[in-house]
């Protein structure tokens, strides 16, 4: 399945990334070789094998959350850039809706 250019620029804006027309050429092959492969698993029949979630018999990697104890709030302070009030103080990255 060989892609269009505009598909690959397309792709390449959702991505964000600056391609020159022969990087654009260049994904454009590489792309499409993966979607072929992508149809080539398409064909397999897999009617017989039952959905998974997990194929491992693990079942709960994870320990239990339990309380222990931290650093002293000075120690975990000591390399904040900034700190108000006993907290870290940080740059605010959303604006208040109005």
């Amino acid at each position: 399945m060989l892609l269009t250019m505009e598909d690959v620029e397309h792709v390449a804006r959702l991505a964000r990334l600056r391609l020159s027309p022969d990087e654009l050429e260049h994904m454009r092959d590489q792309l499409s070789k993966i979607l072929d492969h992508f149809q080539m698993l398409q064909q397999i029949d897999v009617s017989a094998v039952p959905p998974t979630a997990q194929v491992t018999d693990l079942i709960n990697v994870m320990r239990e959350d339990e309380v222990r104890p931290s650093l002293p709030r000075e120690q975990a302070l000591a390399n904040a850039p900034e700190q108000q009030d006993g907290m870290f103080r940080v740059r605010a990255i959303f604006e208040e809706a109005s």
